[in-house]
């Protein structure tokens, strides 16, 4: 399980990767994920998840769908008002190098 936090600037959502050496825009959260980082901040400015490849109680499911562009697209699970989320590089980056096929996201 991995620890995350999130922050949002300006209306757009970044995760929070002190170790990232690219473009601060390449961590922003967009297509869906955004709207679930809303639900699942309560709609604040800030929240850390748990994440894990291993089912969580009560957590957001998210099933990769399409790996494109270096990235994935993932359908959405107990996420009120979003069935589909855009997951980019950075969360190849955070799991060594691959897309994983599950992932269970819980506030």
């Amino acid at each position: 399980m991995k620890k995350m936090t999130f922050n949002k600037e300006d209306k757009k959502w970044y995760i929070f990767l002190p170790q990232w050496e690219g473009d601060k825009s390449d961590l922003e959260m967009v297509s869906g994920a955004d709207r679930m980082l809303d639900y699942l901040s309560n709609n604040t400015d800030t929240v850390t998840v748990d994440v894990s490849e291993e089912p969580i109680e009560d957590a957001v499911k998210l099933k990769k769908l399409h790996h494109l562009y270096g990235g994935a697209d993932y359908k959405v699970e107990n996420c009120p008002d979003v069935d589909r989320a855009w997951l980019c590089k950075v969360t190849k980056f955070v799991y060594g190098g691959y897309m994983p096929n599950h992932l269970y996201i819980k506030a």
